[in-house]
C-alpha cells in the first residue's frame, strides 16, 4: 500500500506542477494576445501570401496563419495562448 500511496502523491504533485506551468505562463488577456500575433504579422507582409490573425475562443488563442488560394487549410505559423481565469 505505500508504494501505492507514493505513486499518487507523485501524481498529485505533477497534477499541480503543470496546472502551474500552464496558468502562470501565457499573456495575461485576450486583448495583449491579438496585439502580439499582429505586432507577428507585420513582420510577415512583405512575404508573398495571406496572412492573418483569428481569435479561436474554444482554446483561448489567437492565431497567426497562412492561407493560400488553393483552397487548402490554412498553415499555422504561430499560436498566443491568454488566460481566460
Amino acid at each position: 500500500m505505500k508504494a501505492v500511496d507514493l505513486v499518487f502523491k507523485v501524481f498529485i504533485l505533477l497534477v499541480i506542477a503543470l496546472l502551474l506551468i500552464y496558468f502562470l505562463t501565457g499573456i495575461d488577456s485576450a486583448f495583449e494576445a491579438d496585439q502580439y500575433c499582429h505586432s507577428y504579422l507585420s513582420s510577415y507582409d512583405k512575404l508573398s501570401g495571406n496572412y492573418g490573425c483569428d481569435h479561436d475562443t474554444e482554446t483561448h488563442q489567437w492565431i497567426l496563419y497562412e492561407s493560400n488560394e488553393n483552397k487548402e487549410p490554412a498553415q499555422i505559423i504561430k499560436k498566443f495562448r491568454y488566460k481566460f481565469l
